[in-house]
């Protein structure tokens, strides 16, 4: 006897890809005595993965290249 197709059990032949929300976009002031550097690292680390093409499996190295670049610019910024 067949099985009854369910929304579970057939293959479209698709696969799905999770994809990331876009982070909320904060203003950071520059004179801002303590800036948020997750929320900057976060931002940017999304834009690389956009530039990517929404391309999954590099959120890793997103991030450290989001990191090193916001890192750098804040410690150039607190020694100028």
């Amino acid at each position: 006897m067949a099985r009854a197709k369910t929304a579970g059990n057939g293959s479209t032949g698709r696969k799905q890809v999770a994809t990331m929300p876009a982070p909320k976009l904060v203003e950071v002031k520059k004179d801002s005595f303590a800036p948020n550097l997750e929320d900057e690292i976060r931002i940017r680390a999304y834009q690389l993965y956009e530039e990517r093409g929404y391309l999954p499996g590099h959120e890793d190295e997103d991030w450290l290249i989001a990191e090193r670049e916001i890192l750098s610019r804040h410690d150039s910024q607190q020694t100028a």
